[in-house]
């Protein structure tokens, strides 16, 4: 694990608690910077976390009002067949670090602890970074589903089985 993975701490979204408040904007802050606005959940945010069976993973740096967001993964357990990581970023300046690894990581021993048998997840062939990490965690490549984010841009469909 690189320095940015370790020195982070990975936690659980607890809407209940105090901090929660500041922990979704954060998210959603970051969320914004880093997806196109028609791939990005920020306006449906706290719509996504009131579902039923939706996770929220993310990691932090820093302590008390320093506290920085750095990354998140969403995941959600449609069946207890499978589950499907709906969103993995890392801020810009801690990519590259083993965050983006760790968080996934994190989201998919979520599903497995929920006895979920298999965790798929859509990623733009363009992202080449995202999709070794895919890879690299252990996921596979099941389709191209032609037009998943416009028509002109394609997503791969990438499995892993528990």
């Amino acid at each position: 694990m690189a320095a940015a993975a370790a020195a982070a701490t990975i936690l659980e979204l607890d809407p209940s608690h105090e901090r929660a408040g500041r922990v979704i904007e954060d998210i959603v802050r970051l969320e914004k910077r880093i997806f196109p606005k028609h791939e990005s959940l920020a306006r449906s945010f706290h719509d996504e976390l009131k579902r039923r069976n939706t996770g929220l993973i993310y990691s932090t740096t820093g302590a008390g009002d320093n506290e920085e967001v750095t990354g998140y993964a969403m995941y959600a357990c449609a069946t207890s067949l499978c589950a499907s990581i709906t969103k993995l970023a890392v801020k810009e300046s801690c990519r590259r670090q083993g965050l983006g690894g760790a968080l996934l990581q994190a989201a998919v021993e979520r599903c497995r602890r929920k006895r979920v048998q298999r965790v798929s997840l859509h990623v733009d062939p363009a992202r080449t970074a995202a999709v070794a990490l895919y890879r690299k965690a252990g996921f596979q490549v099941d389709a191209t589903v032609e037009g998943y984010y416009s028509p002109q841009r394609n997503a791969y469909r990438m499995y892993m089985d528990l």
